[in-house]
């Protein structure tokens, strides 16, 4: 399917979706026009908590509207990413038995594979028009722009857990991120490896965290702060508080540990051009477990962009952590227009997260958008 036919086919499916709703569900999953600067404010904030997405939760919709988001969702993956993302989903259930069925998140069901929201900014089929599908541990954000996908990021996936028993299997919806870094970093010579390092133990969180904007110098945004507003309780506020205390000491990262992982101003770890030829094809691999997350034919654009040495050669590998399987870690891929970002620390080293952005062109915004759209307010 070709650009041009993806595009058509995810027009057909948001304008399915949006005229089969009752007007009292159509007001929340569909907002416009989108010159509208609250309208604008909120195609860019975006979440991986467990906290309300913005739209309308699945769980609210009968089965043919349930249907029509999944395939909204479809149309903005390739399947290999779509099956991950169902994962990811599903995985509510398992974290529920996990935690003893006592989560509650300020809700009747505190982990809730029921609660991914959807919404549609703009009118499907205008010249410009997306769609934002998320919850725990998924984001996926689409723009369309002069029937093109004018935009692809940020896009987030997660797993808690993030390896599952399975009869006679394991569940791993991250596993192909995390082990084709590990095996890429673990190939390095010492001073590669050495280079390749950014610090000897684990950050405990992806450091872009939910920004509209990525700049150098952003530093890791603790977890009190990934949230729709303030928890609605201070039982919850104070979950929060000690999940988060519990992440940092488990880092033992101070305020100078966190400047030295801050977004750098210049790509940091060692470059592709270094690598030798295995080392190049497992990079490429990486990478495609992140552009992959995206339209087949966006995909396809990605790896054909990689298989030209001239910008492989640009792409930087940075590591903080152990590279023992089961032990906290963390990775960034770096570049033009490229950031990526891995972590697999919380919960023992069973809880992973994993994003992919263009920092010049997360949400298609062009550079005046995004300086006010990273503004304080």
């Amino acid at each position: 399917m070709d650009e041009h036919t993806t595009v058509a086919h995810m027009t057909r499916v948001a304008t399915e979706l949006l005229d089969g709703l009752p007007p009292a569900l159509r007001g929340r999953a569909h907002q416009h026009p989108l010159d509208d600067p609250s309208v604008e404010a909120e195609r860019v904030r975006w979440f991986y908590t467990p906290t309300d997405h913005g739209g309308v939760a699945l769980r609210e919709l009968a089965p043919r509207q349930q249907s029509l988001v999944m395939q909204l969702l479809a149309t903005g993956l390739t399947r290999q990413a779509y099956v991950t993302a169902c994962t990811v989903m599903g995985l509510e259930n398992v974290l529920d038995e996990l935690e003893g069925w006592q989560a509650d998140w300020g809700r009747e069901r505190g982990r809730d594979p029921g609660l991914y929201w959807v919404r549609v900014f703009g009118q499907p089929g205008d010249t410009t028009w997306g769609w934002r599908v998320g919850g725990h541990h998924l984001s996926v954000n689409l723009l369309v722009r002069d029937g093109r996908i004018a935009a692809v990021t940020p896009s987030f996936l997660g797993a808690d857990p993030a390896c599952s028993p399975m009869l006679g299997w394991t569940l791993r919806p991250l596993g192909g991120p995390e082990e084709l870094a590990r095996t890429l970093m673990e190939s390095l010579p010492a001073p590669e490896r050495a280079q390749a390092m950014l610090h000897p133990r684990a950050i405990s969180d992806i450091v872009s965290g939910n920004r509209a904007v990525v700049r150098p110098g952003d530093r890791m945004i603790h977890m009190q702060h990934l949230f729709r507003g303030p928890l609605p309780t201070p039982r919850l506020a104070a979950l929060v508080d000690r999940i988060d205390e519990v992440a940092e000491n488990g880092s033992g990262y101070t305020e100078a540990d966190h400047a030295r992982l801050a977004i750098g101003h210049r790509p940091q770890g060692v470059a592709a051009r270094d690598m030798t030829a295995e080392q190049r094809r497992l990079l490429r691999g990486l990478l495609a477990t992140y552009t992959d997350r995206s339209p087949q034919p966006i995909a396809d654009a990605h790896r054909r962009h990689y298989l030209d040495d001239r910008n492989l050669d640009l792409v930087h590998l940075a590591w903080a952590g152990s590279l023992a399987p089961g032990e906290p870690h963390y990775y960034r891929l770096t570049g033009p227009r490229l950031l990526v970002e891995y972590d697999n620390t919380q919960r023992h080293a069973n809880h992973a997260h994993s994003v992919w952005r263009d920092p010049e062109g997360d949400f298609g915004l062009d550079p005046l958008t995004a300086h006010r759209a990273s503004a304080p307010h």
